[in-house]
């Protein structure tokens, strides 16, 4: 039942209608008996959305494309990591105070570690905004080598420089030394579920092909990945994995990760 003493969480975004943030929390507010519930918000100016999260007491978030990086000028406080990383997937309204997270580093790396070792391998990342920020700080954190690859050179540059990695233009990649190849652009995404974000002919047999996007699940990239004898890695699971961490920091109670997993993917028309 939702009553006054409902606390409320969102995630916030543009667009927006894809997600499944709201199911995955719902249900996992429901399992524990907690009395929240969660809303998606299509956001376009995040400034705006901070200021009125601090006047209806919402007690938390999450932040999605476009205001990863954009949402840390309006926050009172960034955790230290997420400072680091330069990016913000996460929030938390504790009395009006509002403190930003990441934790889209964390599921990354446990969604990869379940398929791969990240150690002394070469790590292609596809993009340059707040997700690439946070999966690329993973990579390097795991010991993995890192290339940032962007079509705006400018933007792609700058992230490799403050990764302090390497930087390939999207013409020069074909697909050479990339032991795994990391999707963090919306390219793929619902409802543009036929584009590709590399060519097809730069996707190469052995490689380990993870995408970001889980609407679908199963995206043309890996797609084409699996065709090519690739080791693919969905999305659902970096979702999950940091769709959890975020329950946990709010809640302060122990995530069901199982039930959320299980609700994400019968969403998606997927069996567990």
């Amino acid at each position: 039942m939702i009553n006054s003493n409902t606390s409320l969480y969102a995630v916030l975004g543009d667009p927006i209608s894809h997600s499944l943030s709201p199911v995955m929390h719902n249900s996992a507010f429901s399992h524990i008996d907690y009395n929240g519930v969660y809303f998606a918000f299509k956001v376009e100016e995040i400034g705006n959305a901070i200021t009125g999260i601090r006047a209806l007491g919402i007690k938390g978030a999450g932040i999605t494309i476009p205001h990863k990086v954009t949402v840390m000028e309006f926050l009172d406080e960034v955790d230290n990591l997420a400072k680091k990383i330069g990016a913000v997937n996460t929030i938390v309204n504790r009395k009006g105070k509002i403190t930003g997270y990441n934790f889209d580093f964390l599921g990354a790396v446990k969604a990869l570690k379940e398929k791969t070792d990240i150690k002394g391998k070469n790590v292609s990342v596809l993009g340059a905004g707040g997700a690439a920020r946070a999966v690329g700080y993973g990579i390097i954190s795991e010991g993995g080598r890192l290339t940032i690859l962007n079509r705006t050179i400018d933007k792609g540059e700058k992230l490799a420089e403050e990764l302090e990695s390497e930087f390939c233009p999207f013409s020069d990649f074909k697909g050479r030394k990339c032991d795994i190849l990391i999707n963090t652009t919306p390219v793929g995404m619902h409802p543009h579920v036929r584009d590709i974000p590399v060519a097809k002919e730069d996707i190469k047999k052995g490689m380990v092909v993870m995408d970001a996007v889980y609407s679908p699940i199963k995206t043309n990239l890996l797609r084409v990945a699996e065709t090519k004898g690739c080791v693919t890695i969905d999305g659902v699971s970096m979702f999950v994995y940091q769709g959890a961490a975020q329950f946990e920091l709010w809640t302060g109670k122990k995530a069901p990760i199982d039930l959320m997993r299980k609700r994400v993917l019968n969403a998606l028309g997927c069996s567990s």
